[in-house]
């Protein structure tokens, strides 16, 4: 899997955000599942999100001086490894 900036993720969330608002299901079908399609999109936009609040997560307690070894073990990582992804964001 290839490793996403933050930038990239918020952008993707936006363009996820827009579909979800222009999207419009045929009436009679309120009750059908999504499109398959649609349904991935749903779900890649809930990761993109998820990622995106976990890295403001991660600043918010880094400005409260948490140290990168309990960032690490609190997203189940390093200390060394959370510091790499999110240091620059």
């Amino acid at each position: 899997m290839t490793r996403r900036s933050i930038e990239d993720i918020k952008a993707r969330a936006d363009e996820f955000a827009d579909a979800f608002e222009n999207y419009d299901p045929k009436s009679g079908n309120q009750d059908a599942p999504l499109p398959p399609v649609m349904a991935v999109k749903l779900a890649a936009w809930r990761r993109d999100t998820a990622e995106r609040e976990l890295a403001e997560a991660v600043h918010a307690a880094r400005e409260q001086r948490l140290s990168w070894r309990e960032v690490g073990e609190a997203i189940g990582t390093s200390g060394e490894a959370a510091r790499q992804r999110y240091a620059s964001a």
